[in-house]
């Protein structure tokens, strides 16, 4: 079973406020994520929430796991660490998604399972025409990933241990990463 993650937790201090609240489309950021995994048919999908927590909680679908991080100001490692320690059991590997990336689909969720399937890789990750994308990380690693800290998340083991990742390929710009209100689209 594959796991669907959407770390939800920050402040939006670029943002001016909770940047997964705004909307894009009709919908607010943070269920673009939800939806993409839904949609790839991952068997979990766990939401991390911190910084007005209620608020985003509030959005969650039935079905949606909530897992709310206390540690949250303390950087997106600690997020990633409370969303792999409350995977499901039998969780083979988790598709770790931000809630800001409202242009990453349910395609490209189902190329990180694939690519997973056919490689077995400790970790995942989407290669974009011009730059990195999401990563799906194996259980094998749920414990060393649980352990970073500060705001880098999955990059610093997929720098420290380049043999642990295998790419897979995406024949289109990265989607936008909305870090302030005039990276909104449209």
């Amino acid at each position: 079973m594959i796991s669907g993650v959407v770390l939800a937790a920050g402040t939006g201090s670029r943002f001016g406020g909770t940047k997964q609240l705004a909307e894009v489309d009709g919908r607010p950021l943070v269920l673009h994520a939800i939806a993409a995994l839904r949609d790839a048919g991952v068997g979990e999908v766990l939401l991390v929430t911190g910084h007005d927590a209620e608020a985003v909680e509030a959005l969650a679908p039935p079905g949606v796991t909530v897992v709310r991080n206390p540690d949250y100001r303390e950087g997106q490692a600690t997020s990633l660490a409370a969303a792999l320690h409350a995977a499901a059991g039998d969780s083979e590997g988790a598709v770790i998604l931000l809630a800001d990336q409202p242009g990453v689909s349910s395609g490209d969720v189902r190329a990180l399972i694939a690519g997973f399937r056919a490689t077995n890789a400790r970790i995942v990750r989407l290669r974009y025409a011009d730059g990195p994308g999401p990563a799906l990380l194996s259980r094998e690693i749920y414990a060393e990933a649980g352990h970073l800290h500060g705001d880098t998340g999955a990059r610093i083991l997929i720098a420290s241990h380049p043999d642990w990742v295998e790419e897979v390929p995406v024949d289109r710009p990265a989607p936008i990463d909305v870090d302030a209100p005039e990276d909104l689209p449209g």
